[in-house]
């Protein structure tokens, strides 16, 4: 653990929390591409299935349960609690374009060829571009909301402070993970043309747009 690991926990935290109150307190999953968050929730059960077999602290295992509710409380709020107002016809992204590759690439490219560890190589490569049918639905509208903009943005801030820790931790214990490096860089990279648009409109009181 170290300060950019916590933050970015934090800021993944944050996302999520911003993301279920803006469905909660609005009564509309309007402008959530529901594709993205059963992504997440594939990542995270894929990610966290050795919850009760190798327990590290607390902390961690209390943050692997909260990901994992929150997310299956994300999809049960779109596909079922606000069904009604859930935008299928912009949620158009192909799933099967994400998952089928990452899955390939996780039995060729991980660490250790085991069934907990290839599940976790793939939730990593997952990860890194489960939030496209979300990006692909916002550019397909032509604008998000604002609180979907904080969502997308503490994202994004999530996985640039996991890279500063990858770099911590390499350069103070010497621990040097490639999958999950290069893999926070795609992500990261998918961000950047987000972060421009968030920093030189949203916070300036504007709605945010893409190109459609």
């Amino acid at each position: 653990m170290n300060l950019f690991r916590f933050l970015g926990d934090l800021s993944h935290l944050l996302a999520i929390i911003l993301l279920l109150l803006k469905i909660w307190k609005s009564r509309s999953c309007a402008g959530i591409s529901g594709k993205s968050q059963v992504l997440f929730a594939v990542v995270f059960t894929a990610r966290y299935l050795d919850l009760f077999t190798n327990y590290i602290s607390l902390y961690n295992t209390c943050m692997k349960v909260v990901y994992i509710a929150c997310s299956f409380t994300t999809v049960w709020m779109i596909y079922s609690k606000f069904k009604a107002t859930y935008d299928g016809n912009h949620d158009t992204f192909r799933v099967e374009f994400l998952v089928v590759p990452t899955a390939v690439l996780a039995f060729l490219v991980n660490h250790d060829f085991t069934p907990l560890e290839i599940l976790w190589t793939f939730s990593i490569y997952l990860e890194s571009v489960a939030i496209l049918p979300q990006l692909f639905m916002v550019s397909k509208t032509g604008e998000a909301e604002t609180i979907t903009s904080h969502y997308l943005f503490a994202l994004g801030v999530y996985r640039a402070l996991y890279l500063f820790n990858w770099i911590w931790r390499y350069h103070f214990e010497g621990f040097f993970d490639l999958i999950a490096i290069v893999a926070g860089l795609v992500q990261t990279v998918l961000y950047c043309d987000f972060f421009y648009l968030y920093i030189t409109k949203v916070l300036k009181g504007k709605k945010l747009s893409l190109p459609a």
